[in-house]
């Protein structure tokens, strides 16, 4: 190799080496903000520490939802369809909660099948339409 080769060799070489730190950093970025939560099967399957900070996402349980007399404690099921999970709470829940809706759950495992909740948050149904686009579409005949 001559010189010229050698110096082509050691940029391109450079160039790879700050394009694959470039790409380490932002995997390890994105790592830190990817919010990953447990099904409450998958969360009895993982063996989880008491005490530990876990995220749980199922859905509300039909007539779990318990309310005490001040309206600021609750008490509810949330389900995967195959294994439940009872959260206890304490604070105002957010308006799109209620029973059969899709919810994430912050918190401690008190122990296997009870969640001390810090966090409530309720996901929205994803086929949801603004209602002038579905009224257009129904009128043109695109949905029912």
């Amino acid at each position: 190799m001559n010189r010229k080769q050698k110096f082509r060799l050691a940029g391109a070489l450079g160039i790879l080496v700050i394009i694959g730190i470039a790409i380490s950093l932002v995997l390890y970025a994105l790592k830190q903000n990817i919010n990953l939560f447990y099904t409450p099967t998958q969360l009895m399957a993982a063996h989880v520490m008491p005490n530990q900070v876990v995220r749980i996402g199922g859905y509300v349980a039909k007539q779990s939802v318990k309310y005490d007399a001040s309206g600021s404690f609750v008490i509810f099921t949330i389900t995967d369809r195959k294994n439940n999970l009872v959260i206890h709470y304490h604070g105002v829940l957010p308006n799109l909660f209620r029973e059969g809706q899709a919810v994430v759950v912050t918190g401690k495992l008190t122990d296997a099948h009870f969640l001390l909740a810090d966090q409530v948050l309720a996901k929205h149904d994803e086929k949801y339409m603004p209602p002038l686009l579905a009224k257009e579409l129904k009128e043109q005949g695109k949905i029912e």
